[in-house]
């Protein structure tokens, strides 16, 4: 699935969502408590973006996202993740 259906097929549930790189390496993960909202906000465009934000956006090809039952599982299953991968977006 290409990642623009990623992007329209994004549920609105708490969880925690995984960026890639055309290698398929994780850059960055993070947590919402609507991930459709939150991920689809990082490919509008905005004058807010930070140079790190417009820069990581440029190298996602392609996304995955973990639904949970709330915002403090998303927060715990965030951490882990970022322990276990240290995606370098991440800093």
């Amino acid at each position: 699935m290409s990642l623009q259906s990623k992007l329209k097929n994004i549920p609105i549930y708490p969880g925690v969502y995984r960026f890639m790189d055309d290698k398929g390496e994780i850059i960055y993960i993070g947590k919402a408590k609507n991930l459709r909202s939150r991920v689809r906000s990082y490919f509008q465009k905005s004058k807010s973006q930070s140079t790190k934000n417009l820069t990581m956006i440029r190298h996602i090809s392609d996304l995955e996202w973990i639904v949970v039952r709330s915002e403090v599982e998303a927060l715990l299953t965030e951490a882990n993740l970022i322990k276990q991968h240290a995606p370098r977006y991440n800093v």
